[in-house]
C-alpha cells in the first residue's frame, strides 16, 4: 500500500472516534453521564495512540519497512489531540474553569497528578514535532527530548490504573503492551551498541 494512502487512512481513523463522540453528543447517545463517557473515550484513545506511536520504531527495525516511520508524527499529533480533548473535558465540562480546585486535585489526587504529568510532557513533543524544530535542536537533542514520550505513556497507564475502582484489566493490558514495546526498544538499542563492540 502506498504510504500516502496509508497516511490518509491513519488520519481518517484518528478522526473517527472524535466524529463518533460529536455525533453521540448531538443525538443523546452518550448515556446517563455524558461527561464521564467523553472523559473515558478521549483518555483511552490518547493512550492507544501513544502506544501506536511507540510501536512505529520497533515495527521498522523488526520488519525493515522504513516507510512506517512517516506515520509516527501523525500518530503522535493525534495522541496529543485526544489528550487535549481529555484535558479540556476536565477543565471545561467537569470543573467549569475552577482552577483553584484543579490545582488542589493535581496535588492531592494521585491519578490526576499522573494524568496531568503525562499530558504536560506531551506539549513540548507536539510543539517540536516539525522538521523545523528538528533542524533547530539538532537530531540528537531532538531525539533525546522525544524520549519523554516513554514517560508520558507510562504516566498515562498509571493514571488509568489509579483511576479505575474495581476492574483494572484494561489498564493492565495497556501496561503490558507498553512494557513489551519498551522491552523490544531496549533490546534493539542494546543489540545496536553490542555490534560495534563485537567488531573491535
Amino acid at each position: 500500500m502506498p504510504i500516502r494512502t496509508l497516511k490518509t487512512l491513519v488520519v481518517a481513523g484518528a478522526f473517527g472516534p472524535a466524529a463518533w463522540l460529536l455525533h453521540a453528543a448531538l443525538t443523546g447517545g452518550l448515556g446517563a453521564n455524558p461527561i464521564d463517557r467523553i472523559t473515558d473515550e478521549t483518555g483511552t484513545w490518547t493512550l492507544r495512540l501513544l502506544i501506536a506511536t511507540l510501536a512505529v520504531t520497533p515495527v521498522r527495525r523488526l520488519t525493515g519497512w522504513n516507510g512506517v516511520i512517516q506515520l509516527r508524527r501523525l500518530l503522535g499529533l493525534a495522541a496529543f489531540g485526544y489528550g487535549s480533548l481529555h484535558f479540556l473535558t476536565y477543565v471545561v465540562l467537569d470543573q467549569f474553569f475552577a482552577f483553584g480546585l484543579m490545582a488542589r486535585d493535581v496535588v492531592k489526587r494521585p491519578f490526576i497528578t499522573a494524568g496531568f504529568t503525562g499530558f504536560a510532557l506531551m506539549v513540548p513533543l507536539a510543539v517540536t514535532s516539525t522538521a523545523g524544530w528538528i533542524r533547530r535542536l539538532g537530531g540528537r537533542r531532538w531525539a533525546r527530548l522525544h524520549r519523554l514520550v516513554y514517560v508520558s505513556a507510562t504516566a498515562g497507564v498509571v493514571h488509568y490504573y489509579w483511576l479505575v475502582k474495581a476492574d483494572t484489566s484494561r489498564p493492565v493490558r495497556y501496561g503490558a503492551v507498553l512494557a513489551a514495546l519498551l522491552g523490544v526498544r531496549a533490546a534493539l538499542a542494546w543489540r545496536g551498541r553490542a555490534r560495534p563492540a563485537a567488531r573491535r
